[in-house]
């Protein structure tokens, strides 16, 4: 999935998160969660929008690990409505499918980044002898100096 097509799909998700907010029953209880279920909901795609601006793998990292907390607390608000009778779960079932998946793209795009930062960083800290024609080490272990 390319970065644009991500972007679509979590403003996708905003949009069906309003659509389901507003379907719940006003109240104290209705109303909260409504809001909360806005909130972390909305901020998946904003979250995910802002990740793809990053400069420094490390700044990527981080705002994806946003939009997985994002996510996830989207699926809790979602979980809570369930539970509590507010709404039936085959009204929210297919976008609580949906903010799985989504919280299963970013997980392993946030693994495949820092996969990629660990075997940069390995290549760059072996030690090697430039002199040695295989490349490798010259440094011996005391068990093989001695014999």
């Amino acid at each position: 999935m390319t970065p644009e097509q991500m972007k679509q799909r979590t403003k996708r998700f905003a949009f069906r998160v309003m659509r389901l907010a507003e379907s719940l029953p006003r109240g104290r209880t209705g109303d909260t969660v409504g809001k909360q279920l806005l909130r972390s909901g909305m901020s998946v795609g904003a979250n995910y929008r802002t990740a793809c601006r990053a400069r420094l793998t490390a700044d990527f990292v981080a705002k994806m690990g946003l939009v997985e907390e994002e996510a996830d607390e989207a699926m809790f608000w979602m979980e809570l409505l369930v539970e509590s009778e507010l709404t039936k779960k085959e009204m929210v079932a297919d976008l609580m499918q949906e903010c799985s998946q989504t919280i299963a793209i970013v997980v392993s795009s946030i693994n495949t980044v820092r996969g990629s930062k660990r075997k940069e960083q390995n290549k760059e800290s072996t030690i090697r002898n430039p002199q040695s024609a295989t490349g490798q080490s010259a440094i011996r272990s005391p068990q093989s100096a001695s014999g």
